[in-house]
């Protein structure tokens, strides 16, 4: 794709009407971090393009085009950070995955929601490929096409069916917060989040995933691959636990010694080496400090009162979703009811509570459906 075609593309689809179907393959699993390899789009009086931000990585003149546009995205938290990256940040949105939960049907994966809703098959088996591939197959491209040709439809099913259960309001609220949401902060210690962590107990040894991990991600980010393509985390987890003596004892252990080379271990020892080197006090700490509640599992011993506010707010939150036929979730984020159970208003009056809710975040409809129940739930139990 040229500049020239992407010109192109811009003119056809500010000359468009309606909303715009949007979506972003990246290439999870074989490159580094999340960028998009190929943009689609759709809409009516502009047809389908297929945008490669690999050649033209700057997409803001074709957002601007689409200024005041609404655009259906299916999961749209997921493809929203790559968009971003390219200069593409809507202003309206839709979210078909949304609006299929708050619905209540059952699955909401693209394939599922267009066969149950409009009765159409997509064509399946490409979703996992390789989409920094270039050229990309003509096969590859018609399945990715094929994932907006029917979403504005899908869109408008649902909006259809939102509003005959009294819920458009409610999408169209969860809509807004989306498309207004800042970028999320880089994750604290993402090291942590390392597959098989559960098994490292030890500081020491949590040291040395961290030192592990993070060579894993300085050489992934070098070489623009994925870090499991580098190290996977089951080996990494191994030598935490095994805390090796020497690179022959590291290459011994499962996922070391299957084609690494000597310079290859000895970067991985050099990381063991740092680990255990380090002086106590500057060890990782066993959990992350936070400023939330503590684990749940733990409030009964720490606080039998709020263990007892809680098991009664979930219960209500519970069953009220299942009144309203949507995951108990996007009623209310078990989050919102853990930190208002672990710290109530004061008086708990029902502007109290839709006080502190507004606070953590929740948004109005979510409020207007549960802060009654929330107030019940709260006094009940004290």
């Amino acid at each position: 794709m040229t500049a020239e075609d992407l010109a192109r593309v811009t003119d056809a689809y500010a000359a468009g009407s309606g909303p715009v179907a949007v979506d972003a393959e990246r290439a999870s699993g074989y490159r580094y971090g999340q960028r998009a390899y190929l943009v689609q789009l759709r809409r009516a009086g502009a047809g389908t393009a297929l945008v490669d931000p690999v050649a033209c990585p700057d997409l803001s003149a074709l957002d601007a085009a689409l200024a005041g546009t609404e655009w259906v995205l299916h999961a749209a938290s997921q493809d929203l950070p790559c968009l971003r990256e390219i200069g593409m940040r809507p202003t309206r949105l839709f979210d078909t995955e949304l609006a299929g939960r708050l619905a209540g049907f059952a699955r909401v994966g693209l394939g599922a929601m267009v066969e149950n809703v409009l009765g159409y098959a997509l064509e399946k088996g490409h979703s996992a490929v390789d989409w920094s591939t270039r050229p990309l197959p003509e096969p590859w491209l018609r399945y990715a096409a094929l994932d907006v040709e029917l979403l504005v439809d899908l869109r408008d099913a649902l909006e259809e069916e939102l509003a005959r259960q009294g819920k458009l309001e409610w999408a169209q609220e969860e809509f807004a917060a989306i498309a207004a949401a800042p970028a999320p902060p880089p994750r604290k210690d993402p090291w942590r989040r390392t597959s098989g962590m559960h098994k490292v107990r030890r500081r020491r040894q949590m040291a040395v995933v961290r030192e592990l991990w993070q060579a894993r991600d300085e050489v992934a980010r070098k070489r623009d691959v994925s870090p499991g393509k580098v190290l996977s985390d089951a080996a990494i987890v191994e030598a935490a636990l095994a805390l090796p003596a020497n690179a022959r004892a590291l290459g011994a252990l499962p996922g070391f010694g299957q084609r690494a080379g000597r310079k290859q271990l000895d970067q991985w020892q050099a990381a063991v080496e740092r680990a255990r080197a380090l002086p106590d006090e500057e060890l990782p700490q066993q959990s992350q400090a936070t400023n939330g509640p503590p684990p749940p599992r733990s409030w009964a011993d720490k606080d039998p009162a709020a263990a007892a506010r809680l098991a009664a707010a979930r219960a209500a939150v519970t069953q009220h979703a299942e009144e309203l036929n949507l995951p108990q979730e996007n009623l209310l984020t078990p989050d919102t009811v853990r930190r208002l159970c672990w710290e109530p208003p004061a008086e708990a009056t029902t502007e109290a509570v839709s006080g502190a809710l507004r606070a953590l975040g929740a948004r109005e409809w979510q409020i207007g459906q549960t802060a009654g129940l929330l107030r019940v739930a709260l006094t009940a139990s004290a």
